[in-house]
């Protein structure tokens, strides 16, 4: 090597590495990050009867699943540890219970894991209705309270990081709700974006009519961040509506929608991408008190149109 080539070699090497901003705009660019107000509109009539998948009494067709005993080892490469799965009773994890007058589903939020439902879904609308409760706990006792609605949910329990299994996720979690997230290293979903340097990582937020992205569990891209904040406040109800026709969805919180997702897949050995279109639907426990309850599912034949205005 010679002298020059060396002086640019250690040039480089000493340089800082790109910050999370600069890297995000080299994917997404410049684009306007100022606020967008997105409308629902030609909202479809359901095609057949409205199903119930919480009967208001207990947790029938629900499967628990439960990770690590310490939720601090979930993303180490190597654990340590062994995921408790079904090996033991989880009702002190979840169980249905009184609240506001009415049966809710109860999760306590202190192991990771999820409720997965039995039906395997396809071109639906989904909704339900959640609050937090008062409990917080380690690892994420001083984060925001966090949870999620899991849907096109596929593979073996535990998969992903011993806790989950591979889906995509409408992210629940204060400031967030209605993030879209690849949960599993097979997961690909395509939405688009702008640059928002005020998100710490990622710094993308969707917006309509920005930068074709691709969410990949693993990149700099692993989530996309809701349009804008739809949260009522703690302690009251919020109503969730995810509405999901083939490899395409839409995320609608407390009546505002806050992404759109397509090209919904999962990529395998070799690179192959197969088109995710069907799939359970996973409620998580991910740190936080969550109360979960009027969850039903009707299907559809088209999705609700999403204007910016």
């Amino acid at each position: 090597m010679n002298i020059i080539l060396l002086a640019a070699a250690i040039a480089q090497a000493a340089a800082p590495a790109p910050s999370t901003v600069e890297q995000a705009r080299a994917i997404v660019g410049d684009a306007p990050t100022t606020p967008q107000t997105l409308v629902l509109t030609d909202v479809p009539k359901p095609t057949g009867p409205a199903r119930a998948l919480f009967n208001g009494r207990d947790l029938s067709g629900w499967q628990p699943w439960l990770g690590y005993p310490d939720p601090s080892v979930t993303y180490r490469d190597k654990p340590g540890a062994t995921p408790i799965g079904r090996s033991r009773s989880t009702a002190g994890d979840f169980a249905v219970k009184p609240i506001d007058g009415k049966p809710a589903m109860w999760v306590k939020g202190e192991i990771w894991g999820a409720l997965v439902h039995d039906a395997d879904l396809r071109d639906y609308h989904l909704r339900l209705e959640y609050r937090w409760g008062d409990k917080r706990w380690a690892p994420r006792a001083d984060q925001p309270p966090n949870n999620g609605l899991l849907y096109h949910t596929h593979g073996t329990p535990g998969t992903v990081f011993g806790t989950w299994q591979p889906s995509v996720e409408f992210e629940i979690m204060k400031g967030s709700t209605g993030m879209a997230v690849a949960v599993g290293r097979d997961v690909r979903i395509r939405t688009t974006a702008a640059l928002d340097p005020a998100l710490i990582s990622p710094p993308v937020r969707y917006r309509m009519g920005g930068k074709p992205v691709e969410i990949v569990n693993g990149s700099l891209i692993w989530n996309v961040e809701n349009a804008r904040d739809a949260e009522r406040p703690a302690g009251q109800w919020n109503v969730l509506d995810l509405y999901v026709l083939g490899d395409r969805a839409v995320h609608v919180v407390n009546g505002v929608p806050v992404m759109v997702v397509e090209g919904l897949a999962t990529v395998g050995g070799g690179g192959v991408r197969t088109p995710l279109t069907h799939g359970h639907v996973q409620l998580q426990s991910e740190g936080a008190e969550t109360w979960f309850r009027s969850v039903t599912v009707e299907p559809i034949d088209r999705l609700p149109t999403v204007v910016a205005r």
